[in-house]
């Protein structure tokens, strides 16, 4: 190996660590609130790159009608939620309409839209607004009546999820794959080094996104909320701020960090219907590296899986995941005798 082919792989890493380090401060960014480990995250990514590929093709996407059934299913759990603690008909079908209305407006566009074959921009901005809004609506079907349970309990709906959603990505995408056109078909010379116009936009993407995230909880007062809810979810409900909101908030949050990430990385690699995992996976390496609970952590983690997979694929391939996976063997010893340990928490 010579420097120029260093170089290369160096640059390759980087470019998925970029990506990788989205999904981990998404992944961080649900438990710190929620105490949630969100396996389906990655499901977020193959969700966003394959509606994209669908609207491509001028057809409506799957992810449409799932889009009008999680939010009928939303609105008549929280229409009968409300009901039982007002026992009145009005905040109830207001609360019930709230829920559904953002989903019912973004698919009502899709359908519209699908067959007009606009320009790749729209149809990539509509991809992420479909991603975005299962968000919250998974959050209310799935996780918010179950807000106060144990994080073994929550693990294991995030399990189920992650198994419906990849069911359903194979009935609405099929088995095959589908890779996207690059946003920008551009080559720039760096010496020995190309850069694609399209890894350009995934470090100015990432690096976007990773500044409106610090932005956002370090300066406006929703992020404030957040991190209140993430130190004390007790305190935060006896100051006025709602933990089901918080929980909402930050699932919709997760869920654009995982459309965008889809969107990325179509152009770059063949997405299939469960390629979400896997990817989801190396996000999840580089949060635990992060404890969970750090958003730099996260990035320099991510960084550094997508350099090792880049070097790995290049010494082996066939055993590139194994050793990215590896990776969280010494951090989790390290960590586990770092750490106090502490009984089932109640």
């Amino acid at each position: 190996m010579d420097l120029t082919i260093a170089g290369v792989l160096t640059m390759d890493g980087l470019t998925n660590g970029a990506v990788y380090a989205l999904l981990g401060m998404g992944i961080v960014l649900v438990f710190s609130v929620t105490r949630i480990i969100f396996i389906p995250q990655g499901e977020f990514v193959a969700y966003g790159a394959l509606t994209l590929a669908i609207f491509q093709l001028g057809q409506v996407p799957g992810t449409v009608w799932l889009l009008f059934l999680l939010a009928a299913l939303a609105s008549v759990m929280e229409l009968v939620t409300v009901w039982r603690h007002q026992r009145h008909a009005t905040p109830a079908i207001k609360a019930a309409l709230l829920t559904g209305l953002p989903a019912l407006v973004v698919g009502l566009l899709s359908l519209w839209a699908a067959p007009h074959n606009f320009p790749l921009l729209v149809q990539a901005l509509l991809s992420l607004a479909i991603v975005t809004v299962y968000g919250p609506l998974i959050y209310r079907v799935a996780y918010q009546s179950l807000a106060g349970s144990s994080s073994l309990v929550l693990l294991i709906v995030s399990v189920g999820v992650h198994f419906a959603m990849t069911g359903l990505g194979l009935l609405f995408f099929g088995a095959e794959g589908f890779r996207n056109p690059p946003f920008w078909d551009e080559r720039f010379g760096l010496g020995p080094i190309t850069l694609s116009g399209q890894a350009l936009i995934i470090f100015l993407a990432s690096a976007a996104l990773i500044v409106l995230l610090w932005l956002f909880f370090e300066r406006s007062l929703y992020g404030k909320a957040l991190q209140a809810t993430a130190v004390n979810r007790l305190g935060a409900r006896l100051m006025g701020i709602s933990t089901t909101g918080a929980g909402q908030l930050t699932f919709a949050m997760a869920a654009l960090i995982g459309g965008l990430s889809g969107l990325l990385i179509g152009p770059t690699t063949t997405v299939f219907y469960d390629s979400g995992f896997l990817i989801g996976l190396k996000g999840f390496v580089a949060a635990v590296i992060a404890g969970l609970h750090s958003y730099p952590g996260a990035l320099l983690g991510a960084l550094g899986v997508g350099i090792i997979e880049s070097f790995g694929s290049f010494w082996d391939s066939a055993f590139k995941e194994v050793i990215v996976f590896t990776l969280v063997l010494p951090v989790l010893l390290w960590r586990s005798l770092r750490a106090p340990h502490t009984g089932e928490e109640h």
